[in-house]
């Protein structure tokens, strides 16, 4: 089969196609054959080893998957001998960060993990983009406690994550405000949150209302610069670790504070998934697709990925649709 591999860390040119075995599958396994996966920023930073500390996880001085990507949708191709969920032909997708491997024609899974059914009128692309940016809205959402009635503030409604969040937070009934820049206005619109705040235009941290919660979807700013938005008892959430790690050590020093940080930890499971394909089927959640790119294109997506430019989600289509 043909994937996108890397035999050692750096830039997006360090990955190129190649000819693969094809992965086998065991009795708890599905073979799924890839019609679209994605590039996002959790490949980017295992491709790149940055922050150093993934290496722990992938490998110390060089990658210990040379296939790389989380996510993916296609078609079920042969199933194991104890499975008895899916079958050859099923339409799938699901979300793979550790394994990884959908950067490629095929993926074999375990049938029991985050992987379900794809919803009846729901394409390989949309939801192939969907797990990624919504397992971490949810998360968000969990750990911060915010349900119907609540305000909340997204910092960053572009990305996949805060995309998926404005949608998910209208959904349960909260009130949202969507920060984005100019040239997005109208496309943050379109997700349908109550308010929307340029931030190009205006400092959004001097914004006059108050939030329940504070969730920044991209991890450019701080608890320091945001806490004057939060109601007592607010809490404020980040993508990304910050200054010095600074998000996992404030949920401790803040814990007895009028207002707290939270570090979401999101579930990789197959209840997640099946919940994402709830709300693609319901049409309450629509991931946001940027650009689409071939297999063998995926350099160049890498590229545009990383230059922080991207709306929602960026496709990579394995067998053209």
């Amino acid at each position: 089969m043909k994937a996108a591999v890397h035999a050692k860390y750096g830039p997006p040119d360090v990955v190129s196609i190649a000819e693969v075995d094809t992965p086998s599958v065991g009795d708890d396994d599905i073979l799924v054959a890839v019609h679209a996966t994605t590039v996002n920023r959790t490949d980017c930073a295992y491709r790149a080893a940055k922050p150093f500390f993934v290496r722990t996880a992938t490998g110390l001085t060089r990658p210990k998957r040379a296939i790389l990507g989380t996510e993916y949708a296609g078609v079920v191709s042969a199933a194991g001998a104890n499975v008895t969920d899916f079958a050859v032909g099923d339409r799938v997708f699901g979300y793979n960060e550790g394994p990884f491997g959908t950067h490629a024609e095929f993926v074999a899974v375990a049938a029991g993990g985050p992987v379900a059914a794809i919803p009846d009128g729901v394409s390989f692309e949309s939801a192939a983009a969907a797990t990624e940016g919504a397992h971490y809205a949810l998360a968000f959402i969990r750990v911060s406690g915010v349900g119907a009635g609540h305000d909340v503030l997204v910092h960053g409604a572009t990305g996949g994550i805060g995309s998926a969040a404005v949608q998910l937070l209208k959904q349960l009934g909260a009130t949202v405000t969507a920060v984005c820049d100019t040239a997005n206005l109208t496309v943050v619109q379109g997700l349908g949150p109550d308010r929307v705040v340029d931030y190009t235009a205006t400092d959004f941290t001097a914004d006059v209302l108050k939030y329940d919660a504070v969730f920044d979807a991209v991890g450019k700013s701080t608890f320091g610069r945001c806490k004057r938005l939060l109601k007592p008892g607010g809490v404020y959430l980040s993508s990304e670790l910050g200054p010095l790690a600074q998000n996992l050590v404030l949920p401790l020093t803040t814990s007895f504070r009028k207002a707290k940080v939270r570090f979401p930890f999101p579930k990789q499971d197959q209840r997640m998934v099946v919940r994402i394909g709830e709300l693609l089927g319901s049409g309450d959640f629509r991931p946001l697709i940027d650009r689409r790119y071939r297999l063998d294109e995926i350099v160049e997506a890498y590229e545009y990925v990383e230059t922080g430019r991207k709306v929602g989600n960026v496709v990579v289509d394995v067998v053209p649709g």
